[in-house]
């Protein structure tokens, strides 16, 4: 897909001492956190993420040393001494730009819209404005469908994947886009991967690369997934603990 982008980059995470016996997997937690949601700093929304600490250490006169086990992390002045730990990161970043071409699931429509989701997470919007005339919407009893004119094999409806154009990315509802179906290679992607000459070749081309990126998306979502039950649990045994020292403070 257009919009998913690698990149590297080399970061400060901070990390409360707390966390020091297990540096790895707090800095872990720490990018989980970001996960799924727009970050201004990666132009983007972080899907998958694989880290690796840089070691180092300081010669006397303050070059560094590559290659040693030893981490020097510097200590942040304040109230809570934080630490940061520099981190060399691969990313995998959803950034949807206009006049992209990208891929979605339909979830719903209707005669004034088409409603599709991306990668499981980002809702598309497509207007019967931005729906070329040679679709026309027929109702029923599964919620209605768009039928071509020109051949009538070729139909939108809820489950349907579909090719679209990106107009817009309104960043601030986590790159909600904006799509249009009125540009040559557009629609069913079922259809056009028969029909259309061009799609049908870059799908061929493209499908090792997609099934890694749905596998590191699929991993990912799992850690997310763990970090907020675990953070949840957390809070509980907390207010757990408080509850039961107000009781026998009386």
């Amino acid at each position: 897909m257009e919009a998913l982008r690698e990149a590297e980059a080399e970061l400060t995470v901070y990390v409360h001492p707390s966390n020091a016996a297990d540096v790895p997997r707090a800095v872990a937690r720490q990018l989980s956190a970001l996960l799924f949601s727009y970050e201004e700093r990666f132009d983007g929304v972080l899907l998958a993420h694989e880290t690796t600490l840089v070691d180092e250490d300081i010669k006397d006169d303050g070059s560094e040393v590559k290659g040693k086990k030893k981490i020097r992390a510097k200590i942040l002045n304040g109230l809570v001494p934080y630490f940061g730990v520099r981190v060399h990161a691969n990313l995998l970043i959803f950034s949807p730009q206009p006049d992209m071409i990208l891929e979605g699931k339909v979830e719903m429509l209707s005669k004034e819209s088409i409603h599709a989701i991306i990668l499981g997470v980002f809702s598309v919007a497509i207007m019967s404005d931005d729906i070329r005339e040679k679709f026309k919407f027929k109702r029923k009893s599964d919620g209605g469908r768009f039928v071509s004119r020109s051949d009538r094999q070729h139909v939108i409806k809820r489950g349907t994947m579909i090719r679209f154009l990106v107009k817009g990315v309104d960043t601030e509802m986590n790159c909600h886009i904006t799509g249009s179906l009125i540009p040559p290679h557009t629609g069913s992607m079922r259809w056009l991967s028969v029909h259309d000459a061009e799609y049908a070749a870059e799908i061929n081309s493209g499908n090792r690369r997609s099934r890694n990126v749905s596998i590191k998306i699929e991993q990912n979502e799992q850690e997310h997934r763990i970090l907020k039950n675990e953070d949840s649990m957390v809070k509980s045994e907390r207010a757990h603990k408080s509850r039961k020292r107000s009781i026998e403070n009386r």
